[in-house]
């Protein structure tokens, strides 16, 4: 039971991390979707794959 609160808790982090970050790029037109793929990336990965899909953005869109 803990370990699925603790990951609920990391699902919501992280969608508040990518809308936190949402809110900043949008003046840079750099944003990125909130959608699943990148909840789950950014929860299972962490703060380097917000990076790596920042990078993704810039290198090929």
């Amino acid at each position: 039971m803990q370990k699925i609160l603790c990951f609920i808790r990391n699902i919501i982090l992280s969608a508040v991390i990518l809308y936190g970050y949402n809110l900043i790029a949008v003046n840079f037109n750099m944003m990125i979707p909130i959608n699943l793929f990148s909840i789950l990336l950014l929860t299972f990965l962490g703060a380097p794959s917000l990076v790596a899909l920042v990078l993704f953005k810039i290198l090929i869109l």
